[in-house]
């Protein structure tokens, strides 16, 4: 039953929630919860359970504000299993950043941090943070801490066949107790209970059927539509390296990766007919299941995931405007790391990608750590250590290249918690690759790269088609400003899209 000590509170209009739950619109998925104050539950926009009468539902922006209303999630549509969703944070960075760092575990774990200490880390005291987050979310950052772990928890119930000790250990609980403690407070059941109601046995693994030296973890990530996964998989295709990665015919993407210190195998592939992706987690070694939370969210942002298109393209009307075609749904392609970014755009400087790519499987072959799973060799993306120590005698291009790589590596090496803007203090890095790295790197959503060669043809081109040349550089960066300002803060998109529709190569970079 819906408290009376907590409101219900919705940024989206009602009539619009209405409809959008109504017509099981996975548009609006995770951007809104509904609470039905006669079953006590809270569903999501897709939920298939026949629609509740509109006087008997209540809307909120967020799970957590359900859960404080009193409320309990639907074992229906599973809203642990629902998109994320940013609109409802706002603007406020310190926010934002607190809660990314509770996130990717600041709280949680055998080294968990206080509150006081992530303030700290913040920057502001601990009671002003407790404001921030009680104004926001109506729930301390402990108590929002906390139901992280417990929503990620339940989806590794629905989802996997793990067992509830290491479900307990991926979540970030100390023990088994405190984790059927939390499930039992918040959900009125204990996990085994929950366990029960559901059926693991749908959840298809044809890899075992073959002996195994490691066994995957098997997870569904679910997104917004509209996605065009078919662009995106031609994006990693054309950019491949062997070894690391596999971009196969059944539009399966598969790779290394390295993420914070934890290294494994990660397969990605979208439903047939839902909008979510099937994944596949190989972890190299099994105490990193504790990691498991922090890479999941590594792979939402590596492939956008998150992402709202249908603000997004609103944005991108200056370039309908010109006349191009917008490609619905293309997304940012993540890489594996910021660093990788990094080296892919001093790869891939004044040379074709195909060059590129040959010049980065060379790199990857000579400096990458190999390791085997299941029988296959793996490379990982060479470190910053490999890559500052490296001779690179084996990649045919500029030395001033090659100094700028060993460079790089070496900043990064003695400076690990570095940004790429920090990087420019770096001979040979400039603002093109710092940008690259921000965009493919950090999925940062607003890089609009002006002074890409390709960029510059295709807008120099639509404005030709316009009958509006551009005569001059000054003129060309006039316009390229006052596109970028009416696409804020979706730049990064605006990128891709005149870069699929290059004439030349519709990959290019």
């Amino acid at each position: 039953m819906l408290s009376e000590q907590v409101e219900p509170h919705c940024s989206i209009a009602p009539q619009v929630c209405q409809q959008a739950r109504l017509s099981r619109d996975a548009r609006f998925d995770g951007h809104f919860f509904t609470g039905v104050l006669t079953t006590g539950i809270y569903c999501r926009s897709i939920c298939p359970a026949p629609a509740p009468h509109e006087k008997n539902v209540r809307y909120f922006n967020t799970a957590i504000q359900a859960a404080n209303a009193g409320l309990r999630p639907c074992l229906r549509c599973r809203p642990d299993s629902a998109p994320h969703s940013n609109a409802w944070r706002g603007t406020d960075t310190t926010l934002n950043r607190a809660i990314t760092m509770i996130e990717q575990g600041f709280l949680r774990g055998d080294n968990a941090g206080s509150v006081a200490q992530l303030a700290d880390k913040l920057g502001i005291s601990s009671r002003y943070l407790g404001q921030l987050f009680n104004k926001s979310l109506g729930t301390s950052p402990k108590r929002f801490a906390l139901y992280q772990q417990l929503m990620f928890a339940k989806q590794l119930l629905h989802q996997t066949t793990l067992s509830m000790t290491d479900i307990a250990m991926a979540a970030g609980f100390n023990s088994i107790r405190r984790f059927n403690e939390v499930f039992k407070q918040q959900l009125l059941l204990t996990p085994t209970d929950l366990r029960q109601q559901h059926d693991c046995s749908h959840v298809s693994d044809d890899l075992t059927t073959t002996p195994l030296t490691l066994k995957p973890i098997t997870l569904t990530l679910a997104y917004r539509p509209p996605l065009n996964w078919a662009l995106m998989h031609q994006f990693y295709g054309v950019r491949q390296v062997t070894n690391m990665e596999e971009v196969n015919d059944d539009g399966s993407y598969c790779r290394s990766f390295c993420f914070s210190g934890i290294s494994g195998v990660f397969s990605i592939k979208p439903h047939s007919h839902k909008p979510q992706f099937e994944v596949k987690i190989y972890l190299l070694n099994p105490d990193d299941i504790k990691q498991l939370h922090s890479i999941v969210l590594k792979l939402r942002a590596m492939f956008d995931l998150d992402a709202d298109m249908q603000v997004i393209e609103q944005a991108l009307t200056p370039l309908i405007a010109l006349g191009a075609k917008v490609d619905v749904g293309l997304r940012i392609p993540g890489t594996g790391n910021v660093f990788e970014a990094a080296c892919r755009a001093i790869l891939g400087q004044q040379v074709s990608v195909l060059q590129a790519t040959k010049l980065l499987n060379t790199l990857v072959q000579h400096y990458g750590e190999a390791f085997n799973v299941n029988g296959k060799t793996w490379r990982l993306f060479p470190t910053p250590s490999a890559i500052a120590q490296a001779s690179l005698n084996e990649l045919k291009m500029p030395g001033a290249r090659k100094l700028a790589l060993n460079a790089l590596g070496q900043y990064v090496d003695h400076y690990p918690e570095s940004t790429p803007q920090d990087w420019l203090a770096v001979k040979g890095i400039g603002p093109w690759t710092v940008a690259y790295a921000q965009m493919r790197g950090l999925s940062e959503p607003n890089v609009f790269l002006t002074t890409d060669l390709v960029i510059k043809n295709r807008l120099c081109a639509l404005h030709q088609l316009a009958a509006k040349p551009i005569e001059s550089t000054k003129i060309y960066t006039q316009i390229a400003q006052q596109i970028s300002q009416l696409a804020s803060p979706w730049g990064s998109y605006l990128t891709f899209q005149l870069w699929a529709q290059d004439p030349l190569n519709p990959t290019k970079e």
